[in-house]
Formats: structure tokens, C-alpha cells, sequence
């Protein structure tokens, strides 16, 4: 080997022991997409929700218990510190966000960077030799302060209290009610029950002299060792609700009670919620059975037992029955007609109330049906008088509506109004005269008449029939505008034969 070649040999591996010492003496950098972080301070660096890299105090700092993600668990640990850290959906869309500390003494910066998956989180403070404990502190301090902050200024009284009773504590809304109620230092609160009660909570009155109004309050009481903490809410819409619903119901009770219609109003649950004196009238129950709240049940069967609705044709299928009579009524489809071996009739209907409940209406129709009855059998004996007569009779309204007619006027003219599904009008009724006589310009006049009003006299005229003859019409008015049309046939006399 020549001496240029050692020289080039040594002169190589010098430049190469050169490169190694300079790499060597560099530091390390970081892995592709990461940050470099220092180990001092509050340092974090996240891979999108996942912690990658934390300083020796940042980590313990993060409550990771019972948090979701890393970046959850330290959201959790700045927010009463910084509470404009964003949510773990909106981190992604966070390019760098600059956050001081929520407290005015609290001179610590929180500084947020994002580069492409990686999140780097430093919080800059005065000490960094203890950064965990300053932060801790700061946090309890600033929570500290929130806490005051919403319990001195919420809208209802709260106060702290010894074992003694003796307030220690209290908000302005305890003062500020204090002072319009008791001007002398009076305790606020009557809560002697309290005390008494197992759950903690009483509803007390307060008399406030500056409008003179009692005002009211639900106080709930939470022991903290010796100590107990009150709060009190102003429930004085649920108060005057309350009247108002009260007042409401002995309205309608004092309404119902005036009512001949037996009521019953069952509730959701089905007991018997409000009935009135008429239903222990109508189904002779006694009240004692009623003011018990039966149920629907219970209160059918007491009917069937008095015998005030109809005996069961079946005894197996009377549960069944009164359920499907229960169902019907929650629809509002339930009505029906009870007629009672005591001759009394009655009407039974039920309807849906709101919240589930059910009313069930009684209402004694006896003198109704009687009436009806009546009215029937005099319809039945006028139409079976008029049928006697040979002449056709027919009655119109003051509408010019067919309201009766007799069998002779069913056989003269082939009609039958009983059957038609509208009304039979006297313009009807001409057009099928008109159709079985001969012309006659008397039609006209006859409808006239039937439609005119005021004062009318008797009328009557002639028409020729053309299967029957001759016949007078005679037009009749009586009671309530209404009109006779009476067909009368045309007696001929008898012709005497000529002497021879």
C-alpha cells in the first residue's frame, strides 16, 4: 500500500468519525407527526383522545378514574381551573385556543396547539418546581369560588346552622326575606316539625309584613356532621294551585249536588272519586258504602245486589260483562236503557274524563218513557179513528210537510208516505194527484193555500178522479198553520123513472 492511499484511508475514516460524534452529540427527534415535549411544568401531548406523553406533575393531575378517554379525565381536572376547554367532539376543530384562569389572583395561562392528530396542552405558572400542588390548589380555589358564588346569589333562601339552631351562615335571599319578614331578628322558619319529620322536609309559612302576604315554602334539611344546611323553595304557584283545584271541586260538588242525574266519576285507578246526593237517591246505595271509594267493580255488583240494573242473564260472564261495560265507557260508546223490575226506567251512559278517569251518568227516564208510551198509544188511537172514515184525509204542516194521512187517502192516491226515506211535501203530493185527475187549474190554488199564512178560511172545490169519479176537496186550516185536505166523493142522486 503506497503512503497516498494510508492518507486517504486515514483521511476517511476521520471524516466518519467526525459524522458519528456530531450525530451522536445531537437530541433526539421526535418519532414522525409527534411534538416534543419538555418534562418540567404541565406538559401534555395527545394523539387525538389518547395521552401520548405527560410531564412527571401533569400526570398527576389527571383524574382518570372514572373518566371515558384521557382527554375526558383531563378536561375533568382543569375545568373548574379552565373552563373553556373543549369537549372531546369539538377537539378536532380546536387550532390553537389560549385560556387564562378563571380566578382574578390566578396568574396561570393554558395554551392549546393542534398539528395534524396531536394536541400539545401547557399550562404556564409562576412555580414550576410544584406544579401538581399549585394547580390542585388553584383548582379547589376556583371551585371554591364558583360554589360561593351560586350559593350566595341562587333565587331561594339558604342558610348553614349549628347543632344549637343558631345560624352561621346564610345567602342574600335569606337576608333580603329576613328583613321584609322579620325586621327584629326572629327566626325565619318555624321548624320545629322538621325535626319531627323522617324525610326531611316540611312545608312552612311565612308572613311577610312588607305585602302582607303569607308567603310559603318547602324547607329541606341536609346534616354535614354537626352542621345543617337548609334550602327553602318558594312554592307559592303550587300553593295557589292547590286553592284553586279545591275551590274548583266544591264548585262542581255544590253544582252536582243540585243535579237530579245520579254521578259517579271513578279515577284512573278505578275507585270511586266523586259522586253526588242523587245517586244515592236513584240506586239506593248507601252513602257509607260510597264515601268508602269502592271500586267499579265493587260498585256494580252493590247495584246488582239492590236490584237497580238488570238481572244478568248469565252469572258466569257478569265480570266479563261489567269489564266490557267499563272498556266501552272509557271510549265514550257506552249508553244504555235499564229497565228494573220496579217499573223504574233508567238511562246509563258513560264518559271519558281526562287522566284516565270514568264517569258514569244515571238518569231516572221512567216519567219520560211513560209520556212517550202515552203519546204513542193516542197516535196509535187517532190513526185507527181516522182510518174508520171513508173520505181521504191528509195533514200538512205549516212547512207544506205530509204529516199524517188515512188508509182510504193511502188506497185514493197509491201512496205511501210512512215508507219514504224524505219528507212528502204538498208539491209531491200534487204532482201524483195531478197524475190520476184531469187538469184542473185548482192545484195551484190548493198549494198556495197550504204555504199561505195568517188568517184562512175554509176552501173547497172540485176534481175529477179518473178511476173514481167525482170528488170534493175541501181544504181546512188548523192548530199551528197546519191544513186538512179533505177528498169527499160526490154523492149522484138517484135518477126517478119517468111515468108511463
Amino acid at each position: 500500500m503506497t503512503v497516498v492511499e494510508l492518507l486517504v484511508l486515514a483521511g476517511c475514516t476521520a471524516v466518519s468519525l467526525a459524522v458519528g460524534l456530531f450525530y451522536l452529540g445531537r437530541p433526539a427527534t421526535p418519532r414522525s407527526g409527534q411534538i416534543p415535549v419538555r418534562s418540567d411544568g404541565l406538559h401534555f401531548l395527545f394523539s387525538d383522545l389518547d395521552l401520548e406523553h405527560a410531564s412527571h406533575h401533569a400526570r398527576a393531575i389527571l383524574k382518570t378514574g372514572s373518566a371515558e378517554t384521557d382527554w375526558h379525565a383531563l378536561r375533568d381536572s382543569l375545568l373548574s381551573r379552565f373552563p373553556g376547554l373543549p369537549e372531546a367532539e369539538t377537539l378536532r376543530d380546536a387550532v390553537s385556543m389560549t385560556l387564562p384562569s378563571v380566578a382574578a389572583d390566578d396568574p396561570a395561562v393554558l395554551t392549546l396547539t393542534r398539528e395534524d392528530m396531536m394536541t400539545r396542552v401547557i399550562i404556564d405558572q409562576d412555580d414550576t418546581t410544584d406544579a401538581s400542588t399549585i394547580h390542585i390548589v388553584k383548582s379547589l380555589e376556583a371551585e371554591l369560588d364558583t360554589l360561593r358564588l351560586a350559593a350566595r346569589d341562587a333565587p331561594y333562601p339558604i342558610w348553614l346552622a349549628d347543632e344549637t339552631g343558631r345560624n352561621q351562615w346564610q345567602n342574600t335571599a335569606y337576608a333580603t326575606l329576613a328583613q321584609a319578614a322579620q325586621p327584629g331578628g326572629a327566626p325565619l322558619f318555624d321548624l320545629a316539625q322538621l325535626h319531627a319529620e323522617t324525610k326531611g322536609t316540611v312545608r312552612v309559612p311565612v308572613q311577610n309584613l312588607k305585602t302582607d302576604l303569607t308567603e310559603w315554602y318547602n324547607v329541606t334539611a341536609t346534616r354535614a356532621g354537626s352542621q345543617v344546611i337548609y334550602h327553602a323553595v318558594d312554592i307559592n304557584a303550587v300553593i295557589q294551585a292547590e286553592i284553586a283545584q279545591r275551590n274548583f271541586v266544591q264548585t262542581l260538588a255544590k253544582t252536582f249536588a243540585q243535579l237530579s242525574i245520579g254521578l259517579a266519576i271513578f279515577d284512573r285507578n278505578g275507585q270511586l272519586a266523586l259522586f253526588n246526593p242523587a245517586l244515592v237517591d236513584l240506586t239506593s246505595l248507601p252513602a257509607e258504602f260510597l264515601s268508602g271509594r269502592p271500586d267499579l267493580l265493587s260498585f256494580f255488583d252493590r247495584l246488582r245486589d239492590n236490584r237497580v240494573m238488570p238481572e244478568p242473564k248469565n252469572y258466569s260472564s257478569w265480570r266479563q260483562e261489567i269489564t266490557d261495560m267499563i272498556a266501552a265507557a272509557s271510549h265514550g260508546s257506552y249508553q244504555e236503557t235499564w229497565t228494573l223490575d220496579t217499573g223504574h226506567t233508567y238511562r246509563v251512559s258513560g264518559r271519558p274524563h281526562p287522566d284516565g278517569a270514568v264517569a258514569f251518568l244515571i238518569e231516572d227516564i221512567t216519567a219520560e218513557i211513560s209520556l212517550t208510551r202515552n203519546f204513542r198509544a193516542e197516535l196509535e188511537l187517532g190513526q185507527s179513528l181516522m182510518d174508520t172514515f171513508e173520505d181521504a184525509l191528509a195533514v200538512f204542516s205549516s212547512a207544506g210537510v205530509l204529516t199524517f194521512c188515512n188508509a182510504a187517502y193511502r188506497g185514493m192516491w197509491k201512496m205511501d208516505p210512512d215508507n219514504s226515506f224524505a219528507d212528502v211535501t204538498i208539491v209531491d203530493c200534487i204532482k201524483e194527484w195531478q197524475a190520476h185527475t184531469r187538469p184542473d187549474p185548482a192545484w195551484a190554488d190548493m198549494r198556495d193555500f197550504v204555504m199561505r199564512l195568517g188568517e184562512r178560511a175554509v176552501w173547497e172545490t172540485d176534481v175529477h178522479h179518473l178511476e173514481r169519479g167525482s170528488y170534493v176537496v175541501q181544504l181546512s186550516p188548523i192548530a199551528s198553520g197546519a191544513t186538512v185536505v179533505r177528498f169527499s166523493e160526490t154523492s149522484v142522486p138517484a135518477q126517478v123513472p119517468a111515468r108511463a
